[in-house]
């Protein structure tokens, strides 16, 4: 078994694992496995892109899913079992697209998902627990990190990076029983533009609260 599914099945918070399924070689999780580099940097991260990439974005209308959202052209659905807290498997929504061949912009959500069980159904206990968790199994280490309100709905965003020079920004909000993840994932911090990860944030709305 590949280090990345093992990540994913040890996963008690659904949304972590999605990320770790999604983004596992630019997080250096399958060339650790399989190319044997002992110098610390992942073989994914060694041709890292200098430029940020062109984006064409869309309107993704997602209304019998409860949302909006702008995101490069060509998204894809997949849905990925997430092992819970009981050793049961819980179905986790997701939509992607891939700006370039290392620039990811994602959303995933889920009903009550474990994160929210184990965490007694607290807003900023659940915040707090996938954060922490969404660090621990994509191997990154936190750099910034803001509490906010998206739509009166209680909000997390951070912002982390790996070993390898991979950066990542999460928005997370708490919408009554449902956990939403957005994650704009990008190669490097020169292939990253604030007004890129502004656009796709803020044009998240959900639409039935």
């Amino acid at each position: 078994m590949k280090r990345w599914q093992y990540i994913v099945l040890l996963g008690i918070l659904v949304l972590a694992g999605v990320y770790v399924y999604l983004h596992r070689q630019e997080l250096g999780l399958v060339s650790s496995v399989t190319t044997g580099a002992d110098d610390g940097v992942p073989a994914d991260m060694s041709a890292t892109a200098a430029h940020p990439a062109h984006i064409v974005w869309q309107q993704v209308d997602r209304t019998p899913e409860g949302f909006k959202v702008e995101m490069p052209t060509d998204v894809k659905d997949i849905q990925i079992p997430a092992y819970n807290e009981q050793g049961g498997a819980d179905q986790v929504n997701m939509i992607y697209s891939n700006a370039d061949a290392e620039t990811t912009f994602s959303v995933a959500w889920a009903d009550d998902p474990p994160v929210m069980r184990v965490s007694r159904r607290s807003p900023q206990l659940t915040l707090d627990t996938a954060r922490d968790d969404a660090l621990l199994r994509t191997q990154t280490s936190l750099m910034s990190e803001s509490k906010n309100e998206i739509q009166t709905f209680p909000a997390r965003e951070f912002a982390a990076r790996n070993v390898g020079g991979g950066v990542m920004n999460s928005r997370l909000i708490y919408a009554g029983t449902r956990l939403y993840m957005l994650i704009a994932a990008f190669p490097s911090a020169s292939a990253r533009r604030d007004q890129d990860v502004a656009r796709f944030f803020n044009s998240f709305t959900i639409l039935n609260k």
